[in-house]
Order: C-alpha cells, then structure tokens, then sequence
C-alpha cells in the first residue's frame, strides 16, 4: 500500500480537487495504477443547448443598431453559458485540468474573440492534441481561429506586417525568452501573414494574396516556410521541450524550478504531453512539493465544490479573480502568492460561506466529534498548522467551521 500522503498529493495536482473516496480507492489502487488512470485523456462532449450559429454573424447588412446590441448581448450570454458548461465538467468529471492547462498556457480571452463558438472550437482542439506529440498541437494552435483574432493574426499581411502571433508562439507557448532574437520575429511574422478568420463558418484561410511566401532565415535556417513547416521548427528547436518541462512544473508542481537534473531526466519523456506529465509526477523531486503550490482560484472553487457534493456557480469566480474563457493577457493568469493577497483571502472566506450553506450534507459530517478531524477529512488536509488549529477550535457554528477550512491556508497552499 503506497503512502496515502502521497496519493493524495498526486490527485491534488492531476485533479481539481480529490474526496476523501478518492484517496481511499487512490491508495487502495496504489500510485502506478493511479497515476496512469489519470493520465487518459477524456472524451470531448459538447455542450448542449448551445446556440448553433453565432448570433452577430448571422446579421445581415441592413441589421438596426437595435438589433446589433441584442446580437451582442447574446454573445456574451452564449460566452456565460459555455463558461458554466466547462465549470461542471470540470466538477463532474474531473479529468480535465490538463485542457484548463493549455488554456492558460495558450491564452486567449472571449473578450475580445467575442465569439463562444470559436473558444469552443479552441478548448476541443486543445483537448484532441494536447496529451500527445506537441507537433500536431502547434500546428493546429497556429491556424486556430481564436488565437489568430486574439494576437491580431487577421492584420498581419505582406503589406502591413504584424508581429504580435510571431512572438509570442515563440516567447510564450513554445520556446521561452532567450531562445529566439527579433531578426527571428520579423521573419515568423512574415510567415504568418494573410491568415483570415471567417466568423461565419467558424474556420481560417490562408489568403493568398495577403501572404509573403519568399523565403526567410527563421531560428538558423533559410527556407520558404508555412505555418506547418514553421510549426515543425518550433517543436523541434531545442528549447522547446525545457520550455514545456517548465511549464508544466510551475502549473503542476511548484513556482521553484527543479534542479537541473531533474528537469533534464523529465525532458528526456520527448514532447509527448502525456509522457512528461507522467515523467513529471513519477520524479523524486516532484513528491517534495508538497505544500508548495497556490491553487489558481478555478481549482480552488471546482475542488471545493466536488467535496462538498455542491453545484459550481459561476459567479463567485469573478470576485475571486479567475473566470475560464478570460484570461486577463496573452500572459495567461499569475500563480503564486498572487492568489494569496488580504482580498482574495477575504473573497475566499465570502465564496467558502456561500458553498457552506448550499452544502447541509457536508455540514452534517463536521457537526460532531472530533471536528477539525471531520473537516480536514472532508477537504482532503493533512493537518492543520497549529495558528489554524487555534483559530478552528472554538468555532462553535460548523457552517462557519466550514467556510474558515476552505479559506485555511492549509486549503489554499496544497
């Protein structure tokens, strides 16, 4: 029977939050069996009741201004509902963190995509090639329809050049600062030119006639490159994969790097996403963080909410400063000790009393007995430090016995 700290440690980071079951079957399982349960991929299902058709796009040109703000208000309700939709998968199903992963790792925000449709399309692309070879996901990403409107691919043209997607594929999603020189940029940006985004079926073209096709000299070579061949140079400079390792590690195992050892017996798994996640979690290193990592308010809500047995709400998201679908720059969310300020620990407080009430059943099981016990059961904490210990113990109303565990730092810090 493996350590039940570490197959809790192990659903903590590869979930958005385990139940005491879980652990249970976890450490019945044994680590190996768990790990590589986890590891497989989840079925895409769309959501349903979705809008078909994106409802500006379906304006005709003689659309009243009337009706044009009407279109836009139900692009923004279609924005909230797929938001509520991605937020009970992630609650019921609970397998798809590695999808929330790519998400803010390719940042792209509805806010100004302005189309439910194309996030949609972006989330399923990120979930059918984000657990393989990263090669076809490049790929795929730099055609993506989203990505293009969101880094202003759709102004970048033979005549009128726009670097914004040229660099930041390369500083952000593939290569890393250092990797790459502006020469470099200039002639990524080159490559990209004449991609346009057809709203009303949701695709991109290459247009020819905005395209530069000449051949540039891109990261050492000289060569007539398209989005493919550019893609094939991205995955396989080698910076790509320590690149990915680091990503990963801050996301799933700590802000602070692995050693250098480390990270390079990771990096030896390839650019397999799977491979690295598993070659990640099964290093020595990575069992010594626990303790170390921030949840980013969305695991910490979606966690809470499959332990207490609660439906998700949405709302309480934005006081907490993370909502899917919009993210606040191509940069992605912060980690760390962002999410531990004096306002998010009061919004977690305020959102843990919200869950308390709507959660009766769970309250139940902390009513009596050994309390704090039933409590760091219920959320899945080792143990309490003794300055919270302090602060539960006398805490007569388990409601609010309830809400302070899940604003506990021993909750927020896993």
């Amino acid at each position: 029977m493996p350590d039940r700290r570490e197959v809790a440690h192990l659903l903590r980071r590869l979930t958005f939050g385990p139940t005491a079951a879980e652990v249970d079957a976890a450490e019945r399982a044994g680590l190996e069996t768990t790990l590589s349960a986890l590891l497989v991929r989840a079925p895409f299902e769309e959501p349903a009741g979705l809008d078909e058709a994106d409802p500006v796009t379906a304006l005709g040109p003689d659309a009243t201004r009337e009706q044009r703000l009407s279109a836009r208000k139900q692009q923004r309700e279609q924005a909230t509902e797929l938001t509520r939709w991605w937020l009970t998968r992630m609650a019921t199903r609970n397998d798809d963190k590695l999808t929330f992963f790519w998400h803010g790792h390719w940042a792209t925000s509805v806010r100004k995509v302005r189309s439910a449709h194309l996030m949609l399309a972006q989330l399923r692309t990120l979930n059918r090639y984000g657990t393989g070879d990263t090669g076809p996901l490049v790929r795929a990403m730099l055609r993506d329809p989203a990505l293009i409107l969101w880094l202003d691919g759709q102004k970048n043209t033979r005549k009128a050049p726009n670097e914004n997607l040229a660099r930041e594929v390369m500083e952000l999603f593939t290569l890393g600062v250092g990797a790459y020189t502006e020469d470099d940029v200039k002639a990524a940006a080159r490559v990209l030119t004449g991609w346009q985004v057809d709203r009303a079926t949701g695709t991109a073209r290459l247009a020819a006639k905005r395209h530069d096709d000449r051949p540039v000299t891109l990261l050492g070579r000289t060569a007539a490159f398209d989005v493919d061949s550019f893609a094939d140079l991205l995955v396989g400079h080698r910076a790509h994969v320590p690149f990915l390792v680091s990503r990963l590690w801050a996301r799933y195992a700590a802000t602070t790097p692995p050693s250098a050892e480390a990270a390079a017996r990771i990096a030896a798994a390839g650019r397999d996403t799977t491979a690295l996640l598993g070659a990640l979690c099964r290093e020595p290193e990575f069992a010594a963080t626990a303790g170390q990592l921030v949840k980013q308010p969305v695991e910490w809500l979606v966690g809470a909410a499959r332990q207490l047995g609660v439906p998700v709400k949405d709302a309480m998201l934005r006081p907490l400063g993370q909502v899917p679908l919009r993210p606040p720059s191509v940069g992605g969310w912060p980690s760390g000790a962002a999410w531990l300020t004096t306002s998010s620990s009061l919004a977690r407080l305020d959102a843990g009393r919200k869950l308390a009430a709507a959660a009766p059943a769970a309250v139940e099981k902390i009513s009596a007995g050994d309390r704090l016990g039933a409590l760091a059961d219920l959320l899945v904490i080792e143990t309490w430090s003794n300055r919270t210990r302090t602060a539960l113990r006398d805490v007569k109303d388990p409601r609010l016995l309830l809400a302070l565990g899940l604003a506990s730092p021993e909750y927020a810090v896993h």
